[in-house]
């Protein structure tokens, strides 16, 4: 006779294909450590969620914190990418206005990863890979500035907090639109957006 794996016993259906699991398991995790929080996603709620056995999870991941470390950075890879591809884009100002506005697809296509990388306390939680990568992204968005700087369109100061000032007002746009609170046609992105641009720019001196 001819024994069903976990999983299969679980969902009552054929083995999945393990890419297809484990893509399963990072949606669940990700949408329950954003919506219940990561301490109360509890792994059997997590393989419920997922579809699978609970001991399907340690097939894929060593952890539940490694399962939340690795979407992580695949979330702040997201967001990273649009600030390496606006190199060759011509002044700051259009540089930040690129990412800020491809950032808004990613809120509007993904809203789960806004909160995870921009508004979930994950002290602690996070490994030496994870804290990096975000620090990196943080690096980037702060060497748009120091060009800026460099070329007189962004005030004298630290590059640092100029970019944390342009950051805090956009995250405000990403948890609006994830939300469903702002459409594309609204108003308000728009308005806060060029806010934050006035904030930073030398030109308001």
């Amino acid at each position: 006779m001819t024994h069903q794996n976990d999983d299969a016993a679980a969902t009552g259906k054929r083995a999945r294909n393990p890419r297809n699991t484990r893509e399963r398991l990072v949606r669940a995790a990700l949408e329950l450590f954003t919506s219940v929080g990561y301490h109360a996603s509890t792994t059997p709620l997590l393989a419920s969620r997922a579809g699978v056995a609970e001991g399907t999870i340690y097939r894929h991941f060593t952890s539940k914190e490694q399962l939340l470390n690795e979407i992580f950075r695949a979330a702040v890879r997201m967001f990273a990418a649009p600030v390496s591809d606006s190199a060759n884009i011509g002044s700051c100002r259009e540089r930040l206005g690129h990412i800020a506005s491809v950032w808004r697809e990613i809120a509007r296509a993904n809203p789960h990863v806004v909160k995870l990388v921009f508004v979930l306390d994950l002290d602690g939680l996070l490994d030496t890979r994870s804290r990096s990568a975000y620090g990196t992204l943080l690096d980037g968005i702060e060497a748009v500035m120091v060009i800026g700087k460099s070329t007189g369109q962004v005030r004298a100061g630290s590059a640092r907090i100029w970019a944390d000032v342009w950051l805090r007002l956009v995250v405000l746009v990403l948890e609006r639109t994830a939300g469903a609170e702002w459409p594309p046609d609204h108003p308000a992105p728009q308005q806060i957006l060029s806010s934050a641009w006035d904030a930073i720019s030398a030109a308001t001196l």
